[in-house]
């Protein structure tokens, strides 16, 4: 089948590379333009601008799908499907039409639940139990397509956002190469609005934590957020990043009190207690909670 690619993130390169190595002609890579990134903020491509390069795959970077320009090379190609994956510019209505067999998205959730940018920190911050994928038709609005498969899996208690999106790339990976070997066939099933829920772009301001929260939530918030942007902490006037940590359910600490031991340091909650087990400081590196300890104690010590 002849296919039009269109992504940014790992997330979406797992598909590609899968689409590709079956066999599948690929005959263009769209993906954002390039990027200022790490310490020297240099432009640096996507991560599906790089696998399209390794598997000699021409690749465009339109800062928009609405000029005439692209329209007309996307049309010269004559897809018969255009893959969507985390691409993060609105295709409209114009390209839509232009494969024949239409455009198709991988979501990463279970439609209508967790439209929008991004499902997979909302699931883990609502303490949802199970997600997935969904091969979806798409449509001009916010992912309200008629979906044509769905593939869940459950979302394991220590999950993060980097485990569970390496998860649902990998199936979603299989699941569009599914849906590329029986397009003909499949029936689209159209979303109920009235169960759709959104999920709205993470804000660094989310990641900031309120102690008077439940250790639940906290723990979800340290796993939605990381690996970016990290939930971050005040304790004691120290600044930290917390990246790893694990809900106790009884406590007698009061909301952001602490208790410390040579290897453990425990902060009090509105409900609970969270039990820290790998954090940051900013300009450092990540640091076990023991070795934090050792280079940064706590004056006040709660035994």
């Amino acid at each position: 089948m002849r296919v039009v690619f269109a992504g940014t993130p790992a997330f979406a390169s797992a598909a590609l590379q899968a689409i590709a190595g079956a066999g599948h002609d690929v005959a263009l890579v769209l993906t954002q333009p390039d990027r200022p990134a790490g310490r020297g903020m240099r432009l640096t491509p996507s991560e599906v601008a790089n696998a399209a390069v390794q598997l000699g795959i021409p690749v465009e970077k339109p800062a928009t799908l609405r000029e005439a320009s692209i329209q007309a090379r996307l049309r010269e190609l004559r897809p018969d499907a255009c893959v969507v994956a985390a691409y993060g510019l609105i295709l409209p209505r114009a390209v839509l039409d232009i494969p024949t067999h239409g455009c198709l998205n991988i979501h990463a959730s279970l439609l209508p639940r967790w439209r929008g940018a991004a499902p997979i920190q909302r699931a883990l911050l609502a303490g949802d139990t199970q997600t997935g994928v969904c091969i979806m038709r798409m449509a001009e609005g916010l992912d309200t397509g008629p979906v044509l498969l769905a593939r869940p899996i459950p979302i394991e208690p220590r999950d993060t956002t980097g485990t569970l999106t390496s998860k649902l790339a990998r199936l979603g990976a299989d699941a569009v190469l599914e849906a590329l070997a029986r397009l003909p066939e499949l029936r689209a099933q159209e979303q109920d609005a009235s169960l759709a829920s959104y999920a709205a772009k993470v804000e660094k301001s989310e990641a900031l934590v309120d102690w008077t929260r439940s250790a639940t939530e906290i723990d979800r918030q340290v796993r939605a957020y990381n690996p970016a942007p990290g939930a971050e902490a005040n304790l004691q006037g120290n600044r930290i990043k917390i990246w790893e940590a694990e809900p106790v359910a009884v406590s007698t600490l009061a909301p952001g009190a602490i208790s410390t031991s040579e290897s453990e340091l425990m902060v009090g909650c509105g409900e609970g207690a969270l039990r820290l087990l790998q954090v940051q400081k900013p300009g450092g590196r990540k640091l076990a909670i023991g070795e934090f300890l050792r280079g940064h104690p706590f004056d006040a010590v709660v035994q």
